[in-house]
Protein backbone atom coordinates (compact mmCIF):
# COMPACT_ATOMS: atom_id res chain seq x y z
CA UNK A 1 0.00 0.00 0.00
CA UNK A 2 2.90 2.72 0.84
CA UNK A 3 4.51 1.97 -2.61
CA UNK A 4 1.69 2.14 -3.89
CA UNK A 5 0.82 5.38 -2.17
CA UNK A 6 4.34 6.49 -3.31
CA UNK A 7 4.19 6.01 -6.53
CA UNK A 8 0.79 8.25 -7.19
CA UNK A 9 2.66 11.46 -5.13
CA UNK A 10 5.38 10.62 -7.87
CA UNK A 11 3.31 11.13 -10.71
CA UNK A 12 1.66 14.31 -9.34
CA UNK A 13 4.22 15.80 -8.68
CA UNK A 14 5.78 14.97 -12.19
CA UNK A 15 2.66 16.63 -13.90
CA UNK A 16 3.15 19.55 -11.95
CA UNK A 17 4.28 22.56 -13.65
CA UNK A 18 7.75 23.72 -13.19
CA UNK A 19 8.33 27.63 -12.75
CA UNK A 20 10.07 29.45 -15.56
CA UNK A 21 13.44 30.17 -14.62
CA UNK A 22 13.64 33.85 -15.86
CA UNK A 23 16.95 35.52 -16.66
CA UNK A 24 17.02 38.06 -14.04
CA UNK A 25 17.01 41.84 -15.31
CA UNK A 26 20.72 43.69 -15.24
CA UNK A 27 21.29 45.53 -12.20
CA UNK A 28 20.71 49.28 -12.11
CA UNK A 29 21.99 52.20 -9.53
CA UNK A 30 19.13 54.48 -8.55
CA UNK A 31 21.06 56.81 -11.20
CA UNK A 32 20.38 54.31 -13.80
CA UNK A 33 16.86 53.65 -13.02
CA UNK A 34 16.18 57.39 -13.39
CA UNK A 35 17.94 57.87 -16.90
CA UNK A 36 16.54 54.14 -18.04
CA UNK A 37 13.14 55.63 -16.98
CA UNK A 38 12.92 59.15 -18.65
CA UNK A 39 14.79 57.26 -21.92
CA UNK A 40 12.46 54.46 -22.16
CA UNK A 41 9.33 57.59 -21.81
CA UNK A 42 10.86 59.13 -24.87
CA UNK A 43 9.85 55.78 -26.73
CA UNK A 44 10.59 55.66 -30.70
CA UNK A 45 11.80 59.36 -30.22
CA UNK A 46 14.72 58.73 -28.17
CA UNK A 47 16.31 62.02 -26.40
CA UNK A 48 19.17 64.04 -26.50
CA UNK A 49 21.97 63.60 -23.78
CA UNK A 50 21.65 66.87 -23.29
CA UNK A 51 18.01 67.27 -22.51
CA UNK A 52 18.53 64.10 -20.39
CA UNK A 53 21.21 66.18 -18.15
CA UNK A 54 18.78 69.07 -18.21
CA UNK A 55 15.55 66.40 -16.90
CA UNK A 56 17.47 64.58 -14.21
CA UNK A 57 19.29 67.60 -12.97
CA UNK A 58 22.28 64.91 -12.30
CA UNK A 59 25.80 65.76 -12.87
CA UNK A 60 27.62 65.58 -15.83
CA UNK A 61 30.14 63.04 -14.86
CA UNK A 62 26.99 60.65 -13.21
CA UNK A 63 25.30 60.93 -16.42
CA UNK A 64 27.91 59.91 -18.76
CA UNK A 65 28.96 57.24 -16.72
CA UNK A 66 25.94 55.26 -16.02
CA UNK A 67 24.61 56.38 -20.05
CA UNK A 68 27.96 54.27 -20.35
CA UNK A 69 26.88 51.40 -18.08
CA UNK A 70 23.12 51.59 -19.75
CA UNK A 71 24.88 50.86 -22.85
CA UNK A 72 27.00 48.01 -21.88
CA UNK A 73 23.76 46.23 -20.08
CA UNK A 74 22.66 46.40 -23.71
CA UNK A 75 19.38 48.58 -22.32
CA UNK A 76 19.70 51.52 -24.41
CA UNK A 77 21.39 52.33 -27.65
CA UNK A 78 22.47 55.39 -29.66
CA UNK A 79 21.07 56.43 -32.59
CA UNK A 80 22.20 58.84 -35.25
CA UNK A 81 19.98 62.09 -35.38
CA UNK A 82 19.77 63.12 -38.98
CA UNK A 83 19.00 66.48 -37.88
CA UNK A 84 21.82 66.96 -35.66
CA UNK A 85 24.44 64.38 -36.20
CA UNK A 86 27.10 65.86 -33.52
CA UNK A 87 24.59 65.14 -30.63
CA UNK A 88 24.51 61.93 -28.81
CA UNK A 89 20.93 60.54 -28.95
CA UNK A 90 19.61 57.72 -26.76
CA UNK A 91 16.64 55.32 -26.95
CA UNK A 92 15.22 52.28 -25.07
CA UNK A 93 16.60 49.20 -27.15
CA UNK A 94 12.85 47.76 -27.09
CA UNK A 95 12.31 50.31 -30.07
CA UNK A 96 13.12 51.15 -33.22
CA UNK A 97 13.77 54.78 -33.93
CA UNK A 98 11.24 57.05 -35.83
CA UNK A 99 11.82 58.27 -39.22
CA UNK A 100 11.76 61.49 -37.94
CA UNK A 101 15.37 60.63 -36.38
CA UNK A 102 16.72 58.56 -39.23
CA UNK A 103 15.27 59.96 -42.03
CA UNK A 104 13.70 57.21 -42.97
CA UNK A 105 14.46 55.17 -46.39
CA UNK A 106 16.11 58.36 -47.45
CA UNK A 107 19.10 58.33 -45.15
CA UNK A 108 21.61 55.47 -44.34
CA UNK A 109 22.97 54.33 -41.04
CA UNK A 110 25.08 56.33 -40.48
CA UNK A 111 22.82 59.74 -41.32
CA UNK A 112 23.80 60.30 -44.91
CA UNK A 113 21.50 61.56 -47.64
CA UNK A 114 20.96 58.36 -49.87
CA UNK A 115 21.38 60.62 -53.02
CA UNK A 116 22.01 58.05 -55.86
CA UNK A 117 18.42 55.83 -54.67
CA UNK A 118 16.38 59.15 -54.39
CA UNK A 119 17.03 60.09 -57.98
CA UNK A 120 16.31 56.25 -58.89
CA UNK A 121 12.82 56.79 -57.89
CA UNK A 122 12.79 60.14 -59.28
CA UNK A 123 13.18 58.54 -62.50
CA UNK A 124 10.77 55.89 -61.76
CA UNK A 125 7.89 58.18 -60.83
CA UNK A 126 8.29 60.32 -63.97
CA UNK A 127 8.28 57.62 -65.92
CA UNK A 128 4.91 56.31 -64.21
CA UNK A 129 3.63 59.54 -64.51
CA UNK A 130 4.16 59.85 -68.24
CA UNK A 131 2.67 56.22 -68.35
CA UNK A 132 -0.31 57.25 -66.75
CA UNK A 133 -0.74 60.38 -67.95
CA UNK A 134 -2.39 62.43 -65.13
CA UNK A 135 -1.67 60.54 -62.11
CA UNK A 136 -2.43 60.30 -58.18
CA UNK A 137 0.04 59.62 -55.83
CA UNK A 138 -1.67 56.26 -54.53
CA UNK A 139 -1.51 55.57 -58.99
CA UNK A 140 1.92 56.17 -58.99
CA UNK A 141 2.43 54.06 -55.83
CA UNK A 142 0.85 51.36 -56.95
CA UNK A 143 2.42 51.66 -60.18
CA UNK A 144 6.28 51.51 -58.69
CA UNK A 145 4.89 48.41 -56.38
CA UNK A 146 3.74 46.36 -59.38
CA UNK A 147 7.02 47.16 -61.47
CA UNK A 148 9.06 45.08 -58.25
CA UNK A 149 12.31 47.35 -59.22
CA UNK A 150 12.50 48.10 -55.78
CA UNK A 151 14.04 45.54 -53.18
CA UNK A 152 12.36 47.02 -50.25
CA UNK A 153 8.44 48.58 -50.12
CA UNK A 154 7.99 52.12 -50.45
CA UNK A 155 4.73 53.21 -49.03
CA UNK A 156 2.50 55.92 -50.49
CA UNK A 157 3.17 59.04 -47.85
CA UNK A 158 7.00 58.37 -49.12
CA UNK A 159 6.32 57.68 -52.57
CA UNK A 160 4.31 61.06 -51.96
CA UNK A 161 7.45 62.83 -51.03
CA UNK A 162 8.90 62.00 -53.97
CA UNK A 163 6.27 63.06 -56.42
CA UNK A 164 6.52 66.82 -54.78
CA UNK A 165 9.91 66.55 -55.15
CA UNK A 166 9.74 66.49 -58.69
CA UNK A 167 7.24 69.31 -58.62
CA UNK A 168 9.85 71.02 -56.98
CA UNK A 169 12.23 70.22 -59.61
CA UNK A 170 9.63 71.76 -62.32
CA UNK A 171 9.43 67.95 -63.93
CA UNK A 172 5.91 67.53 -62.97
CA UNK A 173 3.01 70.12 -62.45
CA UNK A 174 0.64 69.53 -59.52
CA UNK A 175 -2.97 70.27 -59.94
CA UNK A 176 -6.45 69.81 -58.93
CA UNK A 177 -8.72 66.94 -60.57
CA UNK A 178 -11.88 69.19 -62.09
CA UNK A 179 -13.13 65.77 -63.31
CA UNK A 180 -13.34 66.21 -67.14
CA UNK A 181 -11.87 65.42 -70.10
CA UNK A 182 -8.09 63.85 -69.29
CA UNK A 183 -8.71 64.11 -65.12
CA UNK A 184 -11.77 61.58 -65.62
CA UNK A 185 -10.33 59.19 -64.20
CA UNK A 186 -9.42 61.18 -61.25
CA UNK A 187 -12.71 62.33 -58.60
CA UNK A 188 -13.03 65.91 -58.31
CA UNK A 189 -11.02 67.49 -55.93
CA UNK A 190 -8.17 65.37 -55.93
CA UNK A 191 -4.60 66.26 -56.01
CA UNK A 192 -3.40 64.85 -59.13
CA UNK A 193 0.06 65.25 -61.31
CA UNK A 194 1.29 65.47 -65.17
CA UNK A 195 4.54 65.44 -66.51
CA UNK A 196 5.62 68.72 -67.68
CA UNK A 197 8.83 67.56 -70.02
CA UNK A 198 8.74 66.11 -73.32
CA UNK A 199 10.04 62.14 -73.44
CA UNK A 200 13.19 63.54 -75.49
CA UNK A 201 13.98 65.70 -72.29
CA UNK A 202 13.77 62.68 -70.15
CA UNK A 203 17.07 61.46 -71.27
CA UNK A 204 18.51 65.29 -70.98
CA UNK A 205 20.56 65.83 -67.65
CA UNK A 206 19.03 67.65 -65.32
CA UNK A 207 20.56 71.25 -64.74
CA UNK A 208 17.92 73.02 -63.10
CA UNK A 209 18.42 75.41 -60.03
CA UNK A 210 17.37 73.17 -57.50
CA UNK A 211 19.94 70.30 -58.88
CA UNK A 212 22.55 72.41 -57.44
CA UNK A 213 21.52 72.11 -54.16
CA UNK A 214 20.49 69.71 -51.51
CA UNK A 215 16.98 70.54 -51.61
CA UNK A 216 16.44 69.57 -55.16
CA UNK A 217 17.11 65.80 -53.68
CA UNK A 218 16.09 65.71 -50.82
CA UNK A 219 12.19 63.98 -50.58
CA UNK A 220 11.75 65.50 -47.33
CA UNK A 221 11.42 69.29 -48.23
CA UNK A 222 8.10 69.61 -48.15
CA UNK A 223 7.79 69.22 -44.76
CA UNK A 224 10.68 71.79 -44.29
CA UNK A 225 10.13 74.83 -42.61
CA UNK A 226 11.68 77.35 -40.36
CA UNK A 227 11.16 76.16 -36.54
CA UNK A 228 10.13 73.03 -37.84
CA UNK A 229 11.58 69.07 -36.70
CA UNK A 230 12.80 69.45 -39.98
CA UNK A 231 14.56 72.96 -40.98
CA UNK A 232 16.81 75.11 -42.97
CA UNK A 233 18.09 76.30 -39.74
CA UNK A 234 19.09 72.84 -38.63
CA UNK A 235 19.91 71.25 -42.26
CA UNK A 236 23.74 70.47 -42.28
CA UNK A 237 24.02 70.08 -46.06
CA UNK A 238 21.84 73.45 -46.81
CA UNK A 239 24.82 74.57 -44.42
CA UNK A 240 27.61 73.57 -46.12
CA UNK A 241 26.38 74.36 -49.61
CA UNK A 242 25.94 77.88 -48.35
CA UNK A 243 29.75 77.68 -47.12
CA UNK A 244 30.43 76.71 -50.51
Amino acid sequence: MKGFLAKILLNTMSKRKRPDLKVPAPYMTEQEKILYNLIQSKQDLGIWSWDIKRETSLPDNVVDKSLKSLRSKLLIKEVVNVQFKGRKHYLASEFEPSSEITGGKWYNDQGFLETEFINFLKDQCLKHIRNLKIATVDTVANAVRRSRVLKIDCSSQEIGDIVRALVLDNDVIEMRSNGLGEFASVPTGRMCYKCRRSPDAMKEPRVGVMAWIPCGVCPRIARCMPGGTISPMTCEYYSKWLDF
